[in-house]
């Protein structure tokens, strides 16, 4: 499991309505609990039934690839308490599962972009569900703080696309 998997983990799982996570994988297991909001990474040993002996030459690899996942988490972890509080933002969520496209056609530019200022009722991208095209809307004042999905990527229905700092 690699750093840009932990993190998209984290992501995942602070944008869900899961209190509690775990995985084990590759002999690493992560658990995560989220508190009013907050995220908490917990890294416990996994001890396996048919474990290899360990030389001196692993256990260095070992701790070296603990120590730099550590250091990574610790820095998401540090990035994300930077990040404005949660409940400042509006998230708009998909309707429908579809095609998500940031553009009315691939040579004009994007509805909207992060640090774009919306108002209610102002097209902030388009879904394709079926051969229809569905205008998703601003349903408040603000400003774009994040783009959850990129062009032309598939979407599920409840899955967060903006996140909007009103005003």
């Amino acid at each position: 499991m690699d750093y840009k998997n932990i993190q998209e983990l984290i992501k995942t799982v602070s944008e869900s309505s899961l209190t509690s996570f775990e995985i084990e994988n590759e002999g690493i297991r992560i658990k995560m609990e989220k508190i009013e909001q907050q995220v908490i990474v917990e890294r416990t040993p996994v001890v396996s039934v048919k474990q290899e002996p360990q030389t001196r030459e692993n256990i260095a690899t070992n701790e070296v690839y603990v120590e730099k996942l550590e250091n990574n988490i610790a820095r998401t972890i540090e990035n994300a308490a930077k990040i404005i509080p949660e409940e400042n933002y509006f998230v708009v969520k998909s309707p429908i599962v579809g095609t998500m496209y940031s553009a009315p056609s691939s040579e004009l530019k994007n509805f909207v972009k992060v640090g774009s200022k919306v108002k209610i009722g102002d097209t902030l991208c388009i879904l394709e569900a079926m051969k229809l095209m569905n205008e998703i809307e601003s349903e408040v004042d603000g400003e774009i703080a994040e783009v959850l999905v990129s062009n032309e990527d598939m979407v599920e229905y409840g899955q967060p696309l903006f996140k909007i700092i009103e005003n």
